[in-house]
Parts: structure tokens; C-alpha cells; sequence
């Protein structure tokens, strides 16, 4: 499970970084000298490179919680294995005892 902390965080600094290289990518081409179509298309040409960075981080992320999912759901089934064991040795030991005081 720290690993999956550790995923998460790892996700937070990598869409921090992409806000933040937007936000500074936007001030820098506003600021810039250039005529406002000039400054129109380099928006526009920056919004679809960040469009097509964005679609790819979503289908990792979609990948990695495919993963979680698939990894939780052995996990599940190992805990209710081990808890089914614990169960039935418990009811033979209760059995077990019962016959002896009987």
C-alpha cells in the first residue's frame, strides 16, 4: 500500500508540474511581443499540445487504476481465503472441545 502512496503523490507533482507549465506558458505569450494573431495562434497551437499531454496523463492514470483494481480485488480474495481458513479451524477446534467435555 505505500507504494500506491507513493503513485499518488507521484501524480500530484506530475499535475502540478503540467498546471504550472500552462500557467507560465500563458503568461510568457501574453507578455510577448508579438500581434495578437500571432499570440492568438501560439495559444491555440499550446492549448492542443497541452489537450493531446492531458489525454495521454488520463490514459496512463486510467491504466494505473485499472491496475490498483485488479491488485485490491487479489488482495480481497486472499483476505477472505485466510479468513474462511481461520473461520472453519475455529469452528473444528470449538468441536473438538465440545466432544472432549461431553
Amino acid at each position: 500500500m505505500a507504494d500506491q502512496e507513493g503513485r499518488c503523490a507521484g501524480m500530484g507533482v506530475s499535475l502540478a508540474f503540467l498546471s504550472g507549465a500552462a500557467l507560465g506558458a500563458v503568461a510568457a505569450i501574453l507578455y510577448a511581443p508579438k500581434s495578437g494573431v500571432e499570440t492568438r495562434t501560439a495559444i491555440r497551437g499550446y492549448a492542443h499540445r497541452t489537450e493531446e499531454e492531458v489525454l495521454e496523463k488520463a490514459k496512463q492514470i486510467r491504466g494505473d487504476l485499472a491496475r490498483t483494481m485488479e491488485e485490491a480485488k487479489r488482495y480481497v480474495k486472499e483476505a477472505e481465503a485466510t479468513i474462511a481458513a481461520a473461520v472453519a479451524a475455529g469452528k473444528e477446534a470449538f468441536k473438538k472441545e465440545k466432544g472432549e467435555k461431553a
